[in-house]
């Protein structure tokens, strides 16, 4: 099999998020959702829209996002939207909250641990999907790229719920009173949740961009994340939702930087890698890749 095509750009700027997109060859076509996450009320390490804004233009793109299944900002509808106005994302962009009015399910094709995924039912209104995510550590999945914004990202509060449980609740309360997964099968409901969006959308109909900058071990899902203690890496992207994860991971592990050792304690520690080794099993990708600087 040949090696996946991963570009990488060291500095992050507007333009070059769009340049790194172009190189891809793919045009995400039609109606273009963006997933982004919108960050949570007194975080700032998400994707800023000073940033992004010229990328979601050129794709006349719409912002998206579900409800969170943890409490804080974003799990109440009226709350997340709050969070969104408050973090700059309207009126600069169009802005859909998926689950706002329902969800659907979705079947899972290769689930390990999983059947279905639940999602937000306005998934149904777009042709294609850009994940672009901020690569960073992870409490519990270990870092969140690619994968993480694509499985618990577009899951509803539910689906996060089943996803967190392993498949034993879609009860937002109980899932962590009672049915919280095993470090394992978590990450294994990731990638069971991921064989189900692309299954559901397209692979042809995705692409990714993970802008790994703000490294903290922390994720924009925390209202309190941890300061960085290592430099920005700069932007990769892929039509390979597994191999632009495994090359994020390795420039971690491989970075000059004296400061990596914190992310990369939060990546081990909590098995990261296992989402890209069951999604890479899922046949959604290749842990194989090349860099192709640009």
């Amino acid at each position: 099999m040949a090696k996946s095509k991963v570009y990488f750009i060291e500095e992050i700027t507007p333009a070059n998020l769009i340049k790194i997109y172009k190189a891809l060859g793919r045009e995400l076509k039609g109606k273009v959702a963006v997933k982004i996450s919108t960050g949570e009320m007194g975080g700032n390490n998400y994707l800023h829209p000073e940033l992004i804004g010229d990328l979601v233009d050129y794709l006349k793109g719409t912002i998206v996002e579900c409800c969170t299944a943890y409490g804080g900002s974003r799990q109440e509808k009226a709350e997340h939207w709050k969070t969104i106005d408050a973090h700059g994302f309207r009126p600069r962009f169009k802005v859909d909250l998926m689950d706002e009015k329902g969800e659907i399910e979705i079947p899972v094709h290769h689930g390990v641990r999983l059947d279905k995924d639940i999602v937000g039912e306005h998934l149904n209104n777009y042709d294609s999907v850009l994940i672009l995510s901020h690569f960073k550590g992870h409490a519990m999945g270990g870092f969140g790229g690619a994968l993480k914004n694509i499985s618990i990202g577009i899951a509803s509060t539910h689906g996060k719920a089943y996803i967190h449980s392993g498949g034993k609740t879609t009860d937002s309360k109980r899932c962590w009173e009672e049915y919280i997964a095993q470090q394992d099968e978590f990450l294994e409901s990731m990638a069971d949740a991921c064989d189900a969006v692309i299954g559901y959308v397209g692979a042809k109909n995705m692409a990714y961009i993970n802008v790994a900058n703000r490294l903290s071990v922390d994720c924009d899902c925390d209202d309190h994340p941890a300061e960085p203690e290592m430099g920005d890496l700069g932007i990769f992207a892929s039509l390979d939702p597994v191999a632009i994860d495994q090359a994020c991971y390795d420039a971690v592990k491989n970075s000059s930087d004296s400061g990596k050792a914190a992310l990369i304690e939060r990546m081990d520690s909590r098995h990261g890698i296992h989402t890209v080794e069951v999604a890479a099993k899922h046949n959604l990708g290749s842990r194989e890749y090349e860099i192709i600087k640009l």
